[in-house]
């Protein structure tokens, strides 16, 4: 198959849909396709990588987006397509490059679209509660515009695939996966511990992009908590986002390590595998790539109940209400179980999410919608 992907939102600290397309991609490669990743980006360029040729289009800047870029020159889009002529496109995005399916239809190419967010939350956070009504109208009606534009419509988890359901569209729920091999139990280093956390003091992490989405606060005032409860713990930040600065700040008095974005893959691994739990805060989440690369390294989560993470995380994590005191509990119920058997429920979980399957299940939709075209 030619399979071309598109997405928005997209850039060196993009993380789980940056993850998903780069693993996709090398999968599709090593099944013998041929692979086209159209990203946005500060410069035109063009490169070939393990997963495909990878075009990046110079795209505006998203404001107060903590550096987000959306591409709007679709001239240069449709170009490049028509070069590649794919048989599928995949789109992973709600924006403008949802308008490349007609032209693609036009053409005979298959087309399947990648919900990696839920707009009622975008929609929630934006307007902060206010006009909830408004908020489910604008909703239902871009579901169903979504729905009527592309072939294919997949989600990872029934949680981020509800909104499109709703609208009595036919959904396929396909997985994201982790490399398990890369976040591994065995990654996990005593040194990488000693310099976060001394040895009788648990160690957290939280690995999230710091945006109001993500309720990185949920996370801080949880440790503030457990303070108040006379239990010391020692909490990590690994990201960056238009909410670092803020981040910082609450965290000055308190036993938080603001280590930015971590852009080394290897010493992340690590942190992952050398703490007692990763934290999970966001409510809108609907997969949560960070903590199942936790699970993979061995290490329980405790997520946001609200969010599609307790679908991926079962019984190998917690999943607590969104307060500070919550989470707070969670925490302690986490740590207060056998240390060894928390980490084989964890890694034990997330063997359930190879790469390969996701590739797999994915080459099959698209077969399939190949298929009914022909």
């Amino acid at each position: 198959m030619r399979i071309a992907q598109v997405a928005n939102f997209y850039g060196p600290r993009s993380g789980g849909l940056r993850t998903a397309l780069h693993a996709l991609g090398r999968g599709y490669v090593e099944a013998g396709d041929d692979v086209l990743l159209v990203v946005p980006g500060d410069a035109d360029s063009i490169a070939d990588t393990p997963h495909g040729c990878v075009v990046t289009l110079h795209s505006p800047l998203l404001p107060h987006s903590g550096g987000y870029r959306v591409i709007t020159r679709l001239g240069a889009v449709i170009d490049t397509l028509a070069a590649f002529a794919p048989d599928v496109l995949e789109v992973s995005d709600r924006t403008t490059l949802a308008h490349l399916s007609p032209w693609a239809r036009e053409r005979g190419t298959a087309t399947a679209f990648l919900a990696h967010e839920r707009v009622s939350g975008v929609l929630d956070t934006a307007l902060r509660g206010r006009a909830p009504g408004a908020a489910a109208r604008l909703t239902e009606a871009h579901s169903r515009w979504i729905a009527r534009r592309f072939d294919t419509l997949v989600a990872t988890t029934a949680y981020a695939g509800a909104e499109l359901a709703a609208v009595g569209a036919h959904v396929e729920t396909v997985p994201l996966g982790v490399d398990l091999d890369r976040f591994h139990p065995g990654r996990a280093s005593a040194t990488t511990r000693r310099r976060h956390a001394p040895d009788d003091v648990p160690l957290l992490v939280m690995a999230s992009r710091l945006s109001r989405e993500k309720r990185p606060d949920l996370a801080i005032e949880a440790v503030r908590e457990l303070g108040r409860r006379g239990r010391p713990v020692r909490l990590v930040v690994a990201g960056s986002g238009p909410l670092e600065g803020r981040v910082r700040r609450a965290a000055a008095s308190l036993p938080v390590e603001p280590l930015g974005f971590v852009d080394d893959r290897d010493r992340f691994a690590s942190l992952l595998a050398s703490a007692d739990a990763v934290l999970a805060p966001g409510p809108i989440e609907t997969f949560g790539l960070a903590a199942l690369e936790a699970l993979a390294s061995g290490t329980p989560t405790v997520v946001n109940a609200a969010s599609a993470l307790p679908e991926v995380v079962g019984d190998a994590g917690l999943a607590a209400l969104g307060t500070p005191a919550a989470f707070a509990d969670a925490v302690e119920t986490m740590l207060a179980r056998d240390g060894r058997q928390r980490r084989l429920d964890a890694r034990a979980r997330a063997v359930r999410f190879p790469w390969s399957a996701t590739v797999a299940r994915m080459r099959e939709v698209h077969s399939r919608a190949l298929a009914g075209a022909r």
